[in-house]
């Protein structure tokens, strides 16, 4: 019982960070039927230029707590990954809109390759280590043990994912990328400048990418040009499991991704009598895409997609 409260905990803060990735993810397929695979190397992005900014204050030895370094990495690391997100819509997708989809998916893919390359460029092929500046407490629920840092991502990704919901559903904005996901031409017509609006969904799918970016830095200790890759991968299938362009589907899918993948790495030495061990943990992320493709192709809320212009 404690291991499985304690790979419960684990993997709702996983979740949580998957969830915040996977919105930028299905935000952008709900609008345009894109898969932007470029948007993992966006969040490694954010965790490198926060890890770039904390580290240098931490070099000057700049007499402050740590979690406001680490804050002040972040407020640097957003608006980066904004313009990188716009510049990546402006660039790279809209002059491909309403070509085939083949090419922007391939395109995507060049992106993803492009940023992984300039990040290797900038900060070499080695791990970039995250400082230990943060409070390490924790406290015990149940049996299992909880730290100050996970409490933390847990619950501002839960405070980030209801903001998102209330920007969606309760503001001007939202309106415009509810009108925007339903029709690109009818809402155009309606009076939406529906090139303003896709660009802020992937201006705001990247501050969301660059906040998980350095959850994932932070509680791994570490940080790598690669790490986009198999983070975006996860974060699609999590975003494929709840429904892609559903943004609750979204939150669903990386929460039940998150504690599939834990309670798969605790309990996998058991299973299989020792032959494999937690770091097939990755497996499952896969196994769970399969499943859902094969058996329910729309996900467990169902996709939520427009018509495109």
């Amino acid at each position: 019982m404690d291991i499985f409260l304690q790979q419960l905990i684990n993997g709702l803060v996983l979740g949580s960070v998957y969830a915040l990735v996977a919105l930028g993810y299905t935000m952008v397929y709900g609008i345009l039927e894109l898969i932007n695979f470029a948007h993992g190397e966006v969040t490694m992005m954010g965790a490198m230029v926060a890890l770039t900014v904390i580290g240098a204050l931490v070099g000057a030895h700049v007499d402050l707590p740590g979690i406001l370094i680490v804050a002040t990495g972040v407020l640097v690391a957003i608006p980066t990954c904004m313009l990188l997100g716009f510049t990546i819509e402006r660039v790279a997708y809209r002059p491909l809109r309403h070509a085939p989809r083949l090419a922007p998916l391939i395109t995507a893919i060049g992106v993803s390759i492009l940023l992984q390359n300039i990040a290797m460029i900038v900060w070499g092929r080695q791990y970039v280590k995250f400082p230990a500046i943060l409070p390490s407490g924790s406290h015990q629920i149940g049996g299992a043990t909880i730290s100050d840092l996970q409490i933390f991502i847990l619950v501002l990704s839960l405070g980030i994912m209801a903001g998102l919901v209330l920007l969606v559903q309760k503001t001007k904005l939202g309106r415009a990328m509810r009108a925007t996901a339903q029709s690109l031409q009818v809402a155009s017509l309606m009076g939406v400048n529906v090139n303003t609006v896709i660009a802020l969904t992937f201006i705001i799918g990247s501050a969301l990418a660059a906040v998980a970016g350095v959850m994932v830095a932070a509680y791994y200790g570490l940080a790598h040009y690669y790490m986009g890759f198999l983070l975006g991968l996860k974060a699609f299938t999590a975003a494929v499991l709840g429904g892609i362009g559903n943004i609750a589907g979204a939150m669903l899918g990386g929460l039940l991704l998150g504690v599939i993948e834990s309670l798969g790495a605790g309990y996998i030495g058991d299973l299989t009598g020792g032959f494999m061990g937690s770091n097939y943990q990755d497996v499952f992320a896969f196994l769970v895409l399969i499943l859902v493709l094969v058996l329910r192709p729309s996900g467990l809320l169902g996709e939520h997609v427009g018509e495109r212009a």
